[in-house]
């Protein structure tokens, strides 16, 4: 059963992190544990900042957390694609309700034009104004504090914390497991990004790996958007694969991963320790990880460049649940809009449901009891697929 789940990846690793740590002793835990970069951004931030707005009688606060993959590249030999200052690759805003009852993550495409807030440079060179830019142009400029006052800026949603991920750690993992299953629909030959990958499945590792997170020509019309689902289904598989018995029951395979794992992380202060870490991903459990439902913010064509995205009128409504810590509607659980929407945006939903989503049975939307609407939503999803590349 396919789950197209970026954040399954970092909920193995942390609930495996405490696992390991408790059964190995005080050295492997302070091991890994220092392999975690904390990075205040605080000042950065100021103080013109959406409000947060908190329930009484509630023990727990919403949380607001930003995903990041950050694709730098520093430190390879060669080149995939071109060459980056450090862009936002993935972009997720994770909303986990005060009661801890129900989590949403909102992927968010790097090619959304946005207005973008003034910011200060990563590189100490001052403050950049801002300005109409592409989203993912924020992380290149300033970091995560620039992209974190970029995406409260658009949603009026206050972050709470953030984690980056970076890219090049994914290699790292991969090979810690020994490779990672992934479906390829057709032959690849991008002379552009010098990424060759035959059809079928098979397992890739290595540069392998790397090419196939990164292919951006090839596979699907979309560009990033294809790109972007295609990073969510090898996330769910390495997932898998770090779950499955042969790598919990490998003590060497287990710690490797988990060591490669927690170096490719850099968090808010608030994160950087395997307790706090661990107490978010207890959360997450306690919630349920079936019931984490992913979509897409709605997006359009963007009118002056048909290369670029803007943000769908349906976007406030999302903004708005989210700030107020509203339940979405099934519709927009499943990132589904309006029929003529293009479905690269409807969510990579699980063929197995999604939390009790109305009739989103593990049949694939055959079966007893399929209704309409669901034989709709799986064509949708399959439509999906192949618009972006991926296995059907």
């Amino acid at each position: 059963m396919r789950k197209h789940r970026v954040i399954r990846v970092a909920l193995v690793t942390l609930s495996a992190v405490l696992v390991v740590a408790l059964t190995a002793g005080f050295f492997v835990y302070r091991h890994l544990e220092g392999n975690i970069e904390a990075l205040d951004i605080t000042d950065q931030l100021g103080d013109d900042r959406p409000q947060e707005i908190i329930q009484k009688d509630v023990e727990h606060k919403p949380l607001n957390i930003l995903l990041l993959g950050s694709d730098t590249r520093e430190g390879q030999s060669g080149h995939i694609g071109g060459d980056t200052p450090g862009l936002s690759d993935t972009t997720i805003l994770l909303h986990l309700s005060a009661k801890r009852d129900r989590a949403y993550g909102v992927s968010i495409p790097r090619d959304l034009m946005i207005e973008r807030p003034e910011c200060e440079r990563k590189d100490g060179s001052g403050a950049d104004p801002g300005g109409l830019d592409q989203f993912n142009a924020a992380y290149a400029i300033g970091g995560p504090a620039c992209t974190i006052k970029t995406v409260e800026a658009m949603s009026d949603v206050r972050i709470n914390h953030f984690v980056v991920v970076d890219f090049n750690g994914f290699r790292s993992m991969v090979d810690a497991l020994d490779g990672v299953p992934v479906c390829v629909p057709e032959e690849v030959n991008d002379d552009i990004g010098k990424i060759y990958l035959p059809a079928g499945s098979y397992e890739v590792k290595g540069q392998q790996a790397l090419s196939y997170v990164r292919l951006r020509h090839g596979l699907s019309e979309n560009g990033d958007i294809g790109r972007m689902k295609r990073q969510q289904t090898f996330l769910a598989s390495m997932a898998n694969k770090a779950i499955s018995a042969g790598t919990l029951a490998n003590p060497v395979r287990l710690y490797n991963f988990l060591d490669a794992a927690t170096k490719s992380l850099t968090t808010d202060p608030g994160l950087a320790s395997l307790k706090d870490l661990g107490g978010l991903a207890k959360q997450l459990q306690d919630i349920g990880l079936d019931k984490i439902q992913f979509l897409s913010i709605p997006f359009e064509t963007y009118e002056p460049d048909p290369n670029r995205l803007a943000l769908a009128p349906q976007a406030d409504a999302i903004w708005d649940r989210l700030r107020h810590d509203d339940e979405l509607s099934k519709r927009q659980s499943l990132g589904i809009t309006t029929a003529a929407q293009d479905p690269s945006s409807v969510a990579e939903g699980d063929k197995g449901g999604q939390g009790g989503q109305g009739g989103q049975g593990g049949q694939g939307g055959t079966g007893s009891g399929t209704t309409k609407q669901d034989q709709r939503d799986e064509a949708a999803r399959a439509a999906a697929a192949e618009a972006n590349g991926l296995c059907a």
